[in-house]
This record gives C-alpha cells, structure tokens and sequence, in this order.
C-alpha cells in the first residue's frame, strides 16, 4: 500500500519590523550603541524564524533616549504611517 502524497507546508510571509528604544542618550555617541546591538539580536531571530515566513522590514525605528515611562514613541510614527505599518509584528529584545 503506498502512502498518499504528503502536502507541502504553506508558509505565509509574516512581515517583521524592528523597534529599538534605549531610555537614556548615554553611550549614543558610540558608534556601535545598545541599539544596534538590539538591532542585531532582533534581526538575527527573524532570520532564524524565515522558514515559518518570517521577513525582516529595513526601515528602521529607533528612539534613543526615551523613557519607557511614557508611551510617546516618536521613533515608531513613521512606522505607523508607511507600508512597513503593515508588518505582522514588531519583536522586541529586553536587555
């Protein structure tokens, strides 16, 4: 008896931006900050997750400089108001 063919996984592409926030501007100046280094850890797990769809948007949104205490997020209004503001997701790294 032979088996029925296997159905192919479809994969929907998910969409992923990248927001990064540091709550103080010191260490900004350097030229490898906390940012880019959430930047990085956030674009490696996407990478890591592109066979279950997973796909980085470029455009970056940043906000250095900005308390978590408040939910005024400069740094994501151009998210908001792009094509990128379509994203599945926007995953986040706690450092």
């Amino acid at each position: 008896m032979t088996k029925p063919p296997e159905k192919s996984k479809v994969v929907r592409k998910l969409r992923c931006a990248v927001y990064t926030r540091k709550s103080s501007e010191e260490g900004l100046e350097q030229e490898f900050n906390s940012l880019h280094a959430q930047r990085e850890a956030c674009e490696a797990y996407i990478a890591s997750q592109r066979s279950e769809g997973w796909v980085l948007v470029r455009d970056q949104y940043d906000d250095g400089g900005i308390s978590g205490g408040t939910l005024e997020r400069p740094g994501l209004n151009p998210y908001y108001s792009s094509k990128s503001g379509r994203a599945a997701g926007v995953p986040a790294k706690a450092l």
